[in-house]
């Protein structure tokens, strides 16, 4: 998944003010505990933050 496509999805998930917020504040566990922007950051491919964010959202990965 490319970069753009995952914040394309994260703006369609979570409205396009609300992504950015949520993706730096939100620690997730799945992610060894960092924030969206953390694992971006760190090299975690988007696709495996994808998946996590949908597993915490309880959203389909699949769906979007």
């Amino acid at each position: 998944m490319r970069l753009s496509d995952f914040w394309d999805r994260m703006s369609m998930h979570f409205g396009e003010a609300y992504a950015e917020s949520w993706a730096r504040d939100y620690v997730i566990a799945e992610l060894g505990g960092r924030t969206v922007t953390q694992a971006l950051s760190d090299g975690v491919a988007a696709k495996t933050v994808w998946r996590a964010v949908c597993k915490v959202t309880d959203v389909d990965s699949k769906l979007h």
